[in-house]
């Protein structure tokens, strides 16, 4: 049998004694994977995290060039699209990037809540799933904006405004999130702020949870795959897994220079706060659904506010879904849980006509 050293090089055995390079190797030669009909599931946790890388390195290029001001920023985007080469190119697969991730989140989201994979033991990985699906919505409503144009500042405008519509913090929470009472330059800053340090800083520390309890407890094998007593196939983590997500990851890298080439990121008009607000502005699509249910609201319901009652209603729909792993008790016994299916499916379905409609219905209604 051949030594560590000749099987891996002088340069492994060298980090191997520093920092245990043989422990993680084991652990992933140890890692399986199960295979069964709803196995093409599992590569979007990997996909969400190639995007994530994605944005990370390009995100970090353009702070090479961005200056985080009202009176500068517009510019310095302008600069980096016109003059620095391949500078459109950077910022477009960033926001190609930003709104595939949060594409294959949503997906990721809706695979496990529909494959009961928050069952336990993994009810913390789905927590902390869905606080980074929070934080990536967070990431967009910050970094969107950055540009400083027109759509991107009126569009701030009106999200700061229904943030102020929180029962009793709402004024301080707008104050909070516009540096102000009004959206200005110093709005500006403090997103730069939060998109470049709070939020990474805060994604780090759940990410790596996550990742770690998905390398704990392994992948969730689907209740009906568990119930109907088929003998179990595995797939060896490396190389077999990896090699195939690997070919994702290529994939999408096609996909997101392709966007960026043929669909490149548009900078639009300088915002003007003297100017009127453009007819039918709208919001990224991930929040539309949300947007366009606070627009078929009634203005009072019950004496309260519409737009109040709008945002309860979705404050508590983020709690129950974060709760979901504790109220579905039946999933939690391994029985089958047709309750939560259908409200797992009524939210997707829910989701999918309002963003329909948001981007179909009337401007002016």
């Amino acid at each position: 049998m051949p030594g560590e050293e000749e099987r891996h090089g002088r340069l492994w055995t060298w980090l191997d004694q520093r920092v245990g390079l043989a422990e993680i190797e084991y652990l992933a030669r140890k890692k399986e994977i199960p295979i069964h009909r709803h196995t093409a599931w599992y590569y979007l946790g990997g996909m969400t995290l190639f995007l994530f890388l994605a944005q990370i390195g390009t995100g970090i290029l353009l702070l090479f060039y961005y200056r985080p001001s009202a009176e500068e920023a517009f510019e310095s985007i302008q600069f980096l699209m016109a003059e620095v080469e391949f500078g459109w190119l950077i910022r477009s697969i960033h926001s190609w990037a930003a709104n595939l991730m949060v594409f294959t989140l949503f997906l990721h989201l809706g695979s496990v809540l529909l494959l009961k994979a928050y069952r336990p033991p993994r009810e913390v990985t789905w927590v902390s799933g869905v606080l980074l699906m929070g934080l990536a919505m967070g990431f967009g409503f910050t970094g969107y904006l950055l540009p400083w144009n027109e759509l991107a500042y009126f569009a701030t405008k009106v999200g700061s405004e229904i943030t102020g519509a929180v029962p009793v913090a709402g004024g301080f929470l707008r104050r909070l999130l516009r540096g102000g009472d009004e959206v200005t330059g110093a709005t500006l800053t403090r997103f730069y702020g939060i998109h470049v340090a709070v939020l990474p800083a805060i994604t780090g520390m759940v990410l790596g949870l996550h990742l770690y309890l998905v390398q704990r407890h392994g992948m969730s094998v689907p209740l009906a795959v568990e119930r109907s007593g088929e003998p179990r196939r595995m797939m060896r983590f490396m190389p077999n897994f990896l090699l195939r997500d690997l070919v994702g990851w290529l994939s999408a890298l096609a996909i997101l220079a392709a966007l960026a080439a043929f669909l490149p990121a548009e900078l639009g008009r300088k915002a003007d706060p003297f100017l009127p607000a453009p007819i039918g502005i709208k919001p990224e699509w991930y929040f539309m659904f949300m947007f366009q249910t606070l627009k078929y609201l009634p203005a009072h319901i019950l004496g309260i506010e519409g737009e109040v009652v709008g945002i309860l209603g979705f404050g508590l729909g983020g709690l129950f879904l974060l709760l979901v792993p504790f109220l579905d008790r039946r999933a939690a016994r391994g029985e089958r849980s047709l309750l939560f299916t259908w409200i797992g499916l009524g939210i997707i379905v829910y989701m999918i006509v309002l963003t329909y409609l948001g981007y179909t219905a009337s401007a002016t209604k």
